[in-house]
């Protein structure tokens, strides 16, 4: 906004303390505080949490967020590099960039295989040198070099990690980080984001009340009646509720929206009303007694009225996937602790830790504190592997030993993590386990047989018993080190056998 009137500008182009005007349905542009109106706002791209907020003159709000129920004058405080999400990016960069050391490790160790088959090769030609046999020397200088060429060592970990990748995708598990896969045969801690990730992510219809005679089925029909013109997340799960029961929607006229209060709609000539607190008490309405039990749970109420007079009350929660249960409990039976990590309020999150058998909950963190909770876990001496969807999650999936970000997440999550799970079923994360750990035995089998034929092939190769009469052939010592590759190979092949399909846990 101008002292001329309302301009339409680019993002890029606003400066601090310019003031916008963000409509109903509209993504606030830059960070800023409120200077005009008020709105209910989804904040689950930054904060991940299903539940909208509402925010109030003086109030701020994060560049993304949607004003979902109406419009608000912003004025704004940061831009570019200043604003929360490029604070995000940032997190994110330094993570990752401590992940580094763990390849540079790996690279070490491939030398060595080179320096090992080039010194066996030297000292074996300097001792039949040295007695006097220059022909023998070349040939077993060249018998070490042929057996002892790490064909065996070096295929012994990326075939492996060839099946792995490819069983894992095969399997709804998209691997990103070579190392971030090693690392999972480790993991001592599992810290889910509650939102998107243990639940739906979007507000559900869990229970009914009515009063009098009425059923569930009407004062749902009623409720989604009134609702089916609004675009607030709320309105749209009522609706979607309707839709579940096949329900007859009545049409509804003279639609009108009242922020911090509710709907109101004429439904068959009567005034249906759809709030919160406010609602009732602009009409002097009594909650009705079951509502208590709710709250205690966490869960958000809305009644209805019709004509004034409460007719019934719904209660709207994150719906707990049925997966989460079976994924939780075959952690535990692993031996692995489970946490979960939410910004959503205490009694939200307890009540979602009960249903799924969790002890320990981070509730109430705000989006950069999630990657202090994940330190925090570290210093008490657990590998932790943090899944997650948001961009809230982000650094949190960074700084983790192992970062699992939900197919369906934000770009931002999907970057930040080594492991893509490829749909949004938690019991992959068991997958992912399996795969790891299964791959670490056969790197351990491949390692050992390679090794192992090397160290009694090459002081073959190299004459150690000649004195005895026994020479190993230029020719045998090529079919040894053939053997020993495909030996590797079969061993790797037997990955395919792995089922990594997450339903597997429920059949």
């Amino acid at each position: 906004m101008t002292d001329s009137g309302v301009e339409t500008v680019s993002p890029a182009d606003l400066q601090v303390g310019d003031v916008v005007v963000v409509r109903p349905g509209a993504r606030v542009p830059a960070d800023g505080t409120i200077a005009e109106g008020s709105a209910a706002f989804d904040e689950s791209m930054i904060t991940g949490e299903s539940r909208t907020v509402r925010r109030e003159p003086g109030d701020s709000v994060v560049a993304g967020t949607v004003a979902t129920d109406s419009g608000v004058r912003v004025e704004i405080t940061a831009i570019g590099d200043d604003t929360a999400l490029a604070g995000i990016r940032r997190m994110v960069a330094e993570a990752q960039g401590s992940t580094s050391r763990a390849q540079r490790l790996a690279d070490t160790a491939a030398a060595w295989l080179f320096w090992f088959a080039l010194g066996a090769a030297a000292i074996t030609a300097i001792v039949w040198l040295s007695l006097g046999m220059p022909g023998d020397a070349i040939v077993r200088t060249i018998t070490v070099l042929v057996i002892a060429c790490p064909h065996a060592l070096g295929l012994a970990i990326p075939l492996v990690v060839s099946i792995a990748t490819e069983r894992a995708a095969r399997g709804g598990v998209l691997v990103k980080d070579r190392l971030a896969l090693e690392r999972m045969r480790s993991v001592t801690a599992v810290l889910f984001d509650k939102t998107g990730t243990l639940t739906m992510g979007a507000p559900t219809v869990t229970a009914i009340e009515t009063t009098g005679s009425r059923s569930d089925d009407e004062v749902l029909a009623l409720a989604a009646a009134a609702e089916v013109d609004s675009e607030h997340p709320l309105a749209r799960a009522i609706v979607r509720a309707a839709e579940k029961r096949e329900l007859s929607i009545p049409k509804a006229t003279d639609f009108t929206s009242s922020p911090a209060e509710g709907v109101t709609a004429r439904v068959d000539g009567r005034t249906v009303s759809v709030g919160g607190p406010g609602m009732l008490a602009r009409t002097s309405a009594a909650e009705l007694d079951v509502v208590e039990t709710w709250r205690e749970h966490g869960s958000i109420i809305l009644h209805v009225l019709v004509d004034d007079e409460v007719v019934g009350a719904l209660a709207l929660d994150d719906e707990v996937r049925p997966e989460s249960r079976q994924a939780v409990d075959a952690l535990r039976e692993l031996g692995i602790t489970v946490v979960m990590i939410t910004g959503d309020a205490e009694a939200v999150a307890h009540s979602v830790a009960a249903d799924l058998g969790i002890d320990r909950v981070f509730a109430g963190v705000r989006p950069e504190d999630k990657a202090a909770k994940v330190a925090e876990l570290q210093a008490e001496g657990l590998t932790v592997a943090m899944v997650g969807d948001g961009v809230n999650d982000a650094p949190a999936l960074a700084a983790a030993a192992v970062g699992i970000a939900i197919g369906a997440g934000t770009d931002v999550a999907i970057g930040s993590a080594g492991v893509i799970l490829a749909s949004d079923d938690p019991r992959s994360v068991l997958s992912v386990i399996e795969l790891s750990r299964a791959s670490y035995r056969k790197m351990k089998q491949n390692l050992w047989w390679a090794a192992g034929y090397n160290l009694i092939s090459v002081p073959l190769a190299a004459g150690v018993l000649a004195p005895i009469g026994f020479i190993l052939p230029m020719s045998i010592g090529a079919l040894l080190m053939s053997a020993s590759t495909v030996v590797v190979a079969l061993n790797a092949q037997l990955l395919r056998r792995l089922d990594l399909r997450p339903e597997r846990l429920g059949e």
